[in-house]
């Protein structure tokens, strides 16, 4: 075996769960070439993992970004005669990418796995996780250890996930260090799904307790379209909050690096943030912590996925939703466990 490809085009978080099956790879097979088929708008990510050799990007919004057409990709990915392929995001979009790309064995999730169950007719081989399905309740694996469970497809057994990010420079990061005298909170705010955000205000109240207990001041970052969330959290914070400015990915990763610990929602900043071991507190509603919740040992979440009406669904269904039940004496006890407990896993 030569050449493997990897598809999975978004979202952050996705991608982020997906790297440890890259570092496995090439942890067995040292000098094969990987290669990882990827949307335009989440790249940056990819930029920052040593174990990939090439990173193939496709626009495939439309929107204009920097990356080939569906139809240039597929004709790239024909090019390279790749040996396996891997689907690890089970849509019928990226099912007929892997399969495009000609490979002897095209690997992805059986159908109760696959996000969409028709992804299964174009692979050769599929994995079969036995427990009910990707979204069933009995499925308490996290993401990252069914992801690597397709690696036994090809015969490997894998140990603890590994997430190779490199180190890199970040202005916000070094600003927040600056500000803050060298430690200090991370909150953030925002997530794609408005069901996964906590209102801003009790962020704010969060950061006015953490000043208070720990002396943390905590900086409030945020991405495109998210700036009022961040302005609203300082502004509730009784200037125990500092927003950090527009963060790239890159920032991302730094300031995640330099935090005391980190309260966010279920999004890609929280993953990112899980794979270069800060510690974390998750606000979690509509998905499971189980399944997408921080992996460190000691890290903690405060959720109300137990009861809510809406899992998967991108938009609360009810009037009022289930994040809403959650108050904020509730996640300052969380902060204030996860602090003791130290920084745990690098």
């Amino acid at each position: 075996m030569q050449r493997i490809l990897i598809v999975r085009l978004g979202a952050l978080g996705d991608i982020v769960h997906a790297i440890p099956v890259a570092a496995a790879l090439r942890r067995a097979y040292p000098g094969v070439r990987i290669d990882w088929l990827v949307s335009a708008k989440h790249r940056d990510i990819l930029d920052l993992v040593p174990v990939i050799d090439r990173r193939l990007v496709i626009d495939d919004r439309g929107a204009g970004s920097s990356g080939t057409t569906l139809w240039t990709a597929i004709g790239e990915l024909r090019r390279q005669r790749y040996d396996v392929a891997f689907d690890l995001q089970g849509l019928i979009k990226s099912a007929v990418l892997a399969r495009s790309a000609g490979a002897a064995r095209v690997l992805g999730f059986s159908a109760a796995y696959a996000r969409e169950s028709l992804a299964r007719l174009f692979y050769t081989d599929a994995y079969d996780g036995g427990r009910g399905g990707l979204f069933d309740p009995r499925e308490t694996r996290h993401v990252v250890a069914i992801n690597l469970e397709v690696l036994s497809l090809l015969g490997l057994q894998t140990g603890s996930p590994e997430f190779p990010i490199d180190q890199v420079d970040s202005a916000a990061a070094r600003h927040a260090a600056d500000a803050t005298g060298g430690r200090y909170a991370l909150l953030n705010p925002g997530a794609a799904w408005p069901n996964k955000r906590w209102p801003p205000d009790r962020l704010g109240a969060v950061a006015a307790a953490i000043r208070e207990r720990h002396r943390l001041t905590s900086m409030v970052m945020w991405g495109p379209g998210e700036e009022p969330l961040a302005h609203a959290t300082v502004a509730a914070s009784s200037g125990a909050a500092v927003a950090t400015g527009a963060t790239t990915i890159a920032d991302i990763v730094a300031l995640a690096r330099g935090a005391a610990v980190m309260v966010s929602g279920d999004t890609g900043p929280t993953h990112i943030a899980s794979a270069v071991g800060t510690p974390i507190v998750g606000i979690y509603g509509p998905t499971r912590p189980a399944r997408n919740g921080p992996m460190g040992p000691d890290d903690l979440w405060v959720s109300r996925d137990a009861v809510c009406q809406c899992h998967h669904l991108r938009r609360c269904k009810l009037d009022r939703m289930c994040l809403l039940d959650i108050e904020v004496a509730e996640v300052v006890s969380a902060v204030d466990r996860r602090l003791a407990a130290g920084r745990g896993r690098a």
